[in-house]
């Protein structure tokens, strides 16, 4: 036995040696190695062997084994090696590499989370809801009346139940409402849906922030002060602003803030970018009915709101001319932000 297994072992690793590719070497290890191999079917002989012998025997067969092994091993190694230099033989490592190209968050998303930092500044949470609502929470409850255009079919996505895509983020506000107690102070950004001709400045899908504060003696001042500190923030402390009256159903006194748009580098002319204005006590009285209690009294409470476009704002800050660049994702675009 001592000789067949030197005369294995030779044979095993000049085929070893000799193999060209990897299937080679595998073929070579299935030969030797395998549950059939020529070694495998050695070692069964082991119980023919003498006691005397079986020590000498043993430590030989396992010998071979072991060289047999480190031979396939160092085999794989310098083919992969050699292939390693041979798929960058033609390459000149002198040569600059290719430069990557590194993304960046959307326009729209730049400008959401800067505003979610301005507010957060100045104690407001951030509030979620679904973009699925019913007309309670998107209508009834912000004192929208029945015959209001905004509710009309043509206007707003309905579903065959009922239920609606939110034509605002105010939505949120009702909902906050309902299940916390003043005061409260949030922000509520999100897409928003309506069934407007998509055109250069209008999507049927949007991208609002709203924001609402309730609490004792909340007035118009602080709504004031609130939006012109988060315009400037974003603006510059040199930008200008007004407050026109205006009228919404939710709120009284209701206005629209423009700003001049010199602060932006354009022509000497105003913009309107945001709506806003007192809670009506409407609504806070249909929140009260809905709780089941007084916890938005009217008479105790006063809080304000407002609401902007996302993608407007961004088109304003950008001088993007058409909206529906924001949602192309034409990386020429989107490359400058």
């Amino acid at each position: 036995m001592d000789q067949q297994l030197e005369q294995l072992r030779t044979e095993a690793l000049a085929a070893i040696a000799g193999a060209a590719d990897e299937t080679a070497v595998e073929q070579a290890r299935i030969k030797y190695l395998g549950q059939a191999g020529a070694l495998t079917v050695v070692s069964k002989g082991m119980k023919d062997v003498s006691k005397e012998d079986k020590p000498r025997i043993g430590k030989l067969l396992n010998d071979v084994r072991t060289a047999v092994t480190a031979a396939l091993d160092e085999r794989k190694a310098a083919l992969l090696a050699s292939a390693d230099a041979a798929a960058f033989a033609g390459v000149d490592v002198t040569l600059p590499g290719t430069a990557s190209r590194l993304g960046s968050l959307h326009p729209i998303t730049q400008l959401q989370d800067r505003a979610i930092q301005i507010f957060r500044r100045m104690g407001f949470a951030l509030a979620d809801g679904p973009d699925i609502e019913t007309e309670w929470h998107c209508f009834d409850a912000l004192n929208t009346p029945k015959d209001h255009p905004a509710r009309n079919e043509q206007d707003t996505f309905y579903m065959p139940d009922g239920r609606l895509l939110r034509t605002h983020t105010s939505t949120i506000q009702i909902r906050t409402m309902e299940s916390s107690a003043p005061p409260i102070r949030i922000i509520a950004p999100g897409a928003a849906y309506r069934r407007d001709e998509v055109d250069a400045t209008h999507l049927a899908q949007f991208n609002q922030m709203e924001g609402l504060y309730v609490a004792e003696g909340v007035s118009v001042a602080d709504l004031k002060g609130t939006l012109e500190f988060f315009f400037r923030e974003l603006f510059g402390s040199d930008a200008q602003f007004r407050f026109r009256p205006h009228f919404f159903p939710f709120t009284e006194p209701s206005f629209e803030v423009d700003i001049k748009a010199t602060a932006l580098g354009a022509a000497d002319k105003w913009l309107e970018i945001a709506g806003c204005g007192m809670v009506d006590p409407a609504v806070f009285e249909s929140i009260n009915s809905k709780r089941g209690d007084t916890a938005y009294d009217p008479e105790k409470y006063t809080g304000f709101a407002f609401g902007f476009g996302l993608d407007r704002l961004a088109m304003i800050m950008s001088g993007t001319p058409d909206i529906r660049y924001f949602t192309q994702n034409d990386q020429r675009f989107l490359a400058q932000f």
